[in-house]
């Protein structure tokens, strides 16, 4: 899949507005994780040094299209000067009198950061009045925010038919990278499911089982899993409604030929608590009064070996609690047999969410060949779906 990008013809000496994400967390007034705003350096950079005049837009947060200033965008700004040396200018308004305004004061090299678009309920309406306004003072548009790319709204999607549109180069990494896994994978390929519901993978398991070697099944959901072929998985969590479509999955792979590949022990607990004595259990046999949070060593060794003799391997949610240090060396090791596997020439991709959040708390983040920055995104691409916010960008498509 190609995208529409762009080049210093399209943009030099244009005003460009850039949908990115600055959805960040935020800490008594500051950033406290700047991932996502360095994640669009590299496309502010080729817009600024192309010559164009850069102005972001972003939402933060869910402030229900009510101008609530828990949510203003004021505190990333001044992160993202401090970070680049940037001359950057907020704007406190996303649209109207105050954004014409600054684009007529516009000095050379200042960005504009515009203020929260979900200050206006238009936004998450793909309102056209809006998404109109918001191209209203600028010459080009490009998008660049991958983890909102899955959402139809004003400023990911209406906003392209009332200005000249480019893919930025975050889009187009993301785009390349899990193309490159979901259509064109080389053979074995392995799947690493995770999380705590089966429902929530549902969708990747349809699409990717005819195209997929290997499934291996860890976190919460396994254990529906487990329970669908009747062993003992005392507390653990168990999504009951999907006995049903677990029992069918593992019918359907076997047709398939595709081996699906369950935790044989498990990290278990009495309860849901970082303090909670942990044990490692037979994932045969849990106890009655215990509950499964982590994939043992035997299991974590099997999946391992997997991975290494893979060439292309997608990751989606976490193997237990890794939050609680107890119930965490399962997704490291997954994690760490990931990067092992990079070095040998794997593709290895990681879909963004608590998959990212993982690799990230293990610093492992740049020893794989990508950690996605979009989770619904990510997962909604592996499902197979046209993400509203790529479909304008797509070359072939019209």
């Amino acid at each position: 899949m190609q995208l529409k990008t762009f080049s210093q013809s399209d943009i030099a000496g244009k005003k460009v507005v850039v949908r990115v994400d600055f959805n960040v967390p935020l800490a008594d007034g500051k950033v406290s994780d700047d991932t996502r705003i360095l994640a669009h350096i590299p496309t502010i950079t080729a817009l600024l040094d192309a010559g164009a005049d850069v102005a972001l837009i972003s939402h933060l947060g869910r402030p229900k299209g009510e101008r609530n200033m828990k949510y203003s965008l004021e505190p990333v700004c001044a992160r993202l000067a401090e970070l680049t040396g940037w001359n950057v200018k907020f704007v406190p308004d996303c649209i109207g009198k105050k954004v014409s305004d600054a684009v007529t004061e516009w000095k050379k090299g200042e960005i504009l950061l515009l203020e929260n678009l979900r200050f206006y309920s238009e936004e998450e309406k793909n309102d056209k009045e809006f998404a109109k306004a918001l191209a209203a003072d600028f010459d080009a548009f490009v998008m660049d925010a991958f983890s909102a790319s899955h959402r139809a709204h004003a400023s990911t999607r209406a906003i392209t038919e009332f200005v000249p549109s480019y893919s930025g180069m975050l889009i187009n990494r993301e785009i390349t990278m899990l193309s490159a896994a979901r259509d064109n994978p080389k053979k074995p390929f392995v799947l690493i499911l995770g999380g705590a519901k089966v429902s929530d993978k549902i969708a990747v398991v349809e699409n990717m089982l005819r195209k997929v070697d290997t499934i291996l099944v860890g976190g919460g959901m396994a254990f529906t899993f487990l329970k669908a072929l009747g062993k003992e998985i005392g507390k653990s969590l168990c999504e009951e409604q999907k006995l049903d479509f677990a029992a069918k999955m593992l019918e359907e792979a076997k047709q398939f030929g595709v081996k699906i590949v369950l935790p044989i022990d498990v990290v278990t607990a009495k309860e849901f608590k970082a303090d909670s004595p942990a044990h490692v259990t037979d994932a045969d046999s849990i106890p009655a009064d215990e509950m499964g949070l982590d994939i043992g060593p035997a299991t974590a060794k099997l999946f391992a070996d997997e991975i290494a003799a893979a060439k292309t391997v997608i990751w989606n949610g976490p193997m237990g609690v890794f939050e609680m240090p107890s119930f965490a060396k399962g997704t490291e090791e997954v994690a760490k047999a990931l990067v092992s596997a990079t070095r040998n020439g794997t593709l290895t991709v990681v879909g963004g969410g608590d998959s990212a959040a993982a690799i990230t708390q293990f610093n492992m983040q740049d020893k794989v060949s990508h950690v996605s920055t979009g989770g619904g995104a990510s997962l909604e691409f592996f499902e197979g779906k046209l993400l509203p916010g790529i479909e304008p960008f797509i070359l072939g498509n019209h």
